[in-house]
């Protein structure tokens, strides 16, 4: 690929390999610390750790807290914080579990396997989610009470919300399509897995050359051509790779047979097939992708950036700092009832404690992921590898025999540690 603009491209010639290559030292050393803990954890699970079985439970474990932890960024950035996405999560699983199984059934005649059944208890999850959180946003916003106030309180009542709903109980079965958004019961198969990879390298590609067009045509210097090429390739390698080891987990072969039974077909002898990409984790992927491109390309994400920043030049230089904040919190209540999907889908039912703690887990990802609770910073990318190292934590203790509360008191102590090294971090990045 060649550039073509009217002047030449100023390259950057000076600086280390990791200045040419412009990445991100923190997002470096996120993936390091994963990487470490990865193979730490392999070596005293005498290799169960990295296996494509235990990656592919890993990635459907964590998407529901990372869906939560993208719009954490946003939240944390603007200078606020939200206590409540577990609750709400909660509130909104007992919604489309009610609907499923009570309201939709009773009231409208509509049995289980319908095929409306699971769009609507979907659109009234998320529509209670998303009204919940502008309710908090507008309390926050236009009655100035402090975020921390209204969210703990929305913590203690719509996790009672959710138990009144169901009275307390295990909600289930749930509706069969709904359950494939849950990972392990909906998954695109290998054939679709590797054209998904194919699409999305060819889509990084375009971004990052795209990217490099841009800069040269406002003067901007931009990196060697090789640096350039050494990127795409690590760019493309992962992507492949990741594809390549949630192919390699194949499907048990009994129930690849009641599979065939259920359509009344016999099995071939010897037939093996992958699950692939699961459909929980193309959510995440494409929240992922749609909120970079709120927060870099449009004025709602540069208004979240310009409030985090300076609130009172903001609000000097017209933006409306209390309309944003409600708009903030409706996403964040948006995306818990996009979790709650995910979350109940892969339980296969709506229990009482669903969400538990994960106030925690959201808030310790995307701190880890280096957003910074002093506003104004924050990736979307980050909070993602944050909630992936969150659950690696937990995922490995669990698997070398660690008791619940002292992986409690790990986590902890890894956020204050997180927050810690981000503080240190900031006043040498000051400094120079």
């Amino acid at each position: 690929m060649t550039d073509t603009t009217d002047q030449p491209i100023p390259k950057k010639t000076d600086g280390n390999l990791l200045q040419k290559l412009e990445l991100d030292v923190r997002l470096l050393g996120m993936i390091g610390a994963l990487i470490i803990l990865c193979i730490g954890f392999n070596i005293f699970t005498d290799g169960r750790f990295l296996t494509p079985r235990n990656i592919f439970n890993l990635t459907i474990q964590t998407v529901s807290v990372a869906i939560m932890a993208c719009g954490m960024v946003f939240v944390i950035v603007n200078r606020h914080i939200d206590l409540s996405v577990g609750a709400l999560l909660a509130t909104c699983s007992a919604v489309m579990a009610m609907m499923q199984t009570q309201i939709l059934p009773n009231m409208m005649g509509l049995g289980l396997g319908h095929p409306m059944i699971w769009i609507l208890a979907v659109g009234a999850g998320l529509l209670v989610g998303t009204l919940i959180g502008a309710i908090q946003g507008w309390m926050i916003g236009y009655l100035t009470i402090p975020a921390f106030i209204v969210t703990l309180g929305g913590f203690l009542v719509w996790r009672n919300v959710a138990w009144y709903l169901t009275n307390g109980q295990t909600i289930g079965p749930l509706d069969r399509t709904f359950l494939t958004f849950g990972g392990t019961n909906g998954t695109l198969g290998t054939t679709w897995s590797w054209v998904f990879a194919a699409i999305v390298c060819a889509g990084a590609l375009w971004a990052l050359w795209s990217a490099r067009r841009a800069k040269a045509t406002h003067g901007f210097p931009v990196k060697p051509i090789w640096a350039e090429m050494t990127l795409s390739a690590v760019v493309v390698g992962a992507i492949i790779a990741f594809i390549a080891l949630l192919n390699s987990y194949t499907i048990p072969t009994r129930r690849l047979e009641r599979m065939f039974e259920a359509r009344g077909e016999v099995m071939p002898e010897g037939l093996v097939v992958g699950y692939g990409l699961p459909v929980s984790v193309l959510i995440l992927i494409v929240v992922a992708i749609v909120l970079t491109v709120v927060a870099k390309r449009t004025r709602f994400g540069r208004y979240i950036f310009a409030t985090g920043g300076n609130p009172d030049a903001a609000e000097l230089s017209g933006i409306n700092t209390r309309r944003l904040t409600v708009k903030i919190f409706a996403l964040m209540g948006f995306l818990c009832a996009l979790s709650a999907v995910v979350a109940s889908a892969r339980l296969a039912n709506h229990s009482n404690d669903i969400g538990t703690l994960d106030e925690l887990r959201v808030i310790a990802a995307a701190v880890i992921g280096g957003t910074a609770l002093a506003g104004g910073f924050g990736t979307i990318y980050g909070a993602i590898i944050g909630a992936l190292i969150m659950q690696s934590l937990q995922s490995g203790m669990a698997m070398v025999g660690v008791d619940a509360p002292f992986q409690n008191i790990v986590v902890g102590t890894v956020l204050v540690l997180a927050v810690y090294i981000d503080i240190v971090y900031r006043k040498r990045v000051g400094a120079k």
